[in-house]
């Protein structure tokens, strides 16, 4: 029998606290999963530094890998023998969802903002370098990697496919938002997936869903545009993730600078010179970094030592409402304040914004391009899903953004009373 057609001798599955169970029968996907590069995804945590914030946030991407998994070959065995639906595409969905954030490292997006890295061209290099990963793609048949490459890079010329995994009601983000609200303990992102499961249709270039089940994809919009404001964007998280960057900021500037680190941050130093290879950027996961975060309290560096305290005893910066494009003049003013007070206001005076587009509608040529969801008339026509929804029509398209200035409150109330430039600092942060 070929390879790609092998079964297990038993199905494997998986206990989980989402989906109940992940079931797995193809022999592809049980040797995917044991390669070293998929089993790195347990030391990545699926939400960054929300574990400071939510305790119990400390899943990790290989969970969430697993579910987007589960969702697409759910999705796919309710497709079976319907019209657009191409049977022979089934097991690259599964190795597409299964791989698709194979590439994410360290505290991912802040680890990225920094070192300007995209762990999208490292999911691709995974997929098509040396690796274990790459090994078993290729025994399924010669060109096999690339195409799941350009699934998860959204090149594939077969659209229904891209879309499973990536669109605006797709596997990833079901599975996310419902994992993310089970393990933060939040009620926000919980909706009927079984429901859209079963009205979900394949169309000739992407997943569309029966007008019957448009008021569990209103839930779905919905709880996506909750999670977002009250776990992903919450200010304390914030907090941590500007303390993260500022570490791995200083780090960088004192090696550039010469300094003589009294641990010798070998696991950085392509990172800091800004070409790291795929197998030193596989070589660094959270462990790694958080040791070095640990090393670093020590340090002589003022700045770097006392960020890592901070981060890893969660002794996170304050924050107040501050937009930097009314209030400029201020965060000017607070600058040379910070200076004069002696708090390097390139570490300590940090304005972070955020901002979310819950669902957008088809907006032609436009950069980031979406999809917009569609809904499946009884008399087979399509209509996109805020023509006939007033709830996701009320959001549709509406970009919020909201600022916070995060400042070390502890440090300037340990200043004296008597210092004027504590008493102005204190006047233009709270009136």
């Amino acid at each position: 029998m070929a390879y790609r057609d092998e079964k297990l001798s038993e199905e494997k599955v998986f206990k989980d606290p989402v989906h109940r169970y992940v079931h797995v029968r193809e022999r592809v996907i049980w040797d995917l999963i044991g390669t070293a590069e998929f089993q790195r995804l347990r030391r990545i945590k699926q939400l960054g530094t929300s574990y400071l914030t939510f305790h119990g946030a400390e899943h990790s991407r290989f969970n969430h890998s697993l579910g987007v998994y589960e969702i697409v070959r759910r999705i796919i065995e309710n497709f079976k023998d319907r019209p657009n639906w191409d049977q022979e595409e089934r097991l690259l969905c599964l190795c597409a969802a299964l791989l698709h954030d194979l590439g994410h490292g360290p505290f991912s997006h802040s680890f990225e903002k920094v070192f300007k890295l995209d762990h999208e061209d490292f999911t691709q290099a995974i997929l098509l370098g040396d690796t274990e990963v790459n090994k078993v793609l290729s025994k399924v048949e010669k060109g096999f990697p690339k195409k799941v490459a350009d699934v998860i890079n959204k090149t594939y010329e077969n659209k229904l496919v891209v879309s499973l995994i990536s669109s605006q009601i797709d596997a990833d983000r079901m599975d996310y938002l419902q994992r993310d609200a089970y393990f933060t303990g939040v009620s926000y992102g919980h909706f009927d997936m079984e429901r859209i499961l079963r009205v979900m249709r394949p169309m000739e270039d992407q997943v569309v869903v029966k007008e019957s089940g448009m008021h569990a994809v209103e839930d779905y919009i919905m709880s996506r545009y909750q999670m977002y404001w009250q776990v992903y964007f919450h200010p304390v998280t914030r907090s941590a993730e500007v303390i993260l960057t500022k570490i791995l900021h200083r780090a960088k500037e004192l090696y550039e600078e010469g300094y003589n680190f009294k641990l010798k941050p070998v696991h950085f130093l392509s990172f800091f010179s800004g070409e790291p290879t795929l197998e030193e950027y596989l070589a660094l996961d959270e462990a790694v970094v958080l040791y070095y975060f640990q090393t670093w309290m020590k340090e002589e560096d003022d700045v770097l030592s006392d960020l890592c305290h901070r981060f890893v005893n969660r002794k996170l910066f304050k924050y107040i409402e501050f937009n930097p494009n009314s209030q400029m003049n201020e965060w000017m003013e607070l600058y040379k304040l910070f200076t004069k007070a002696g708090l390097n206001p390139d570490y300590y005076l940090v304005v972070d914004s955020s901002s979310d587009l819950p669902y957008d509608f088809y907006r032609p040529g436009e950069e980031g391009e979406r999809l917009p969801i569609h809904l499946l008339q009884p008399n087979d026509e399509l209509k996109e899903l805020s023509r006939l929804s007033d709830i996701v029509e009320s959001i549709s398209g509406k970009k919020r953004t909201d600022h916070k200035l995060y400042i070390p409150l502890d440090r300037l109330e340990e200043m004296s009373n008597r210092s004027k430039t504590k008493k102005r600092i204190m006047e233009i942060l709270f009136g």
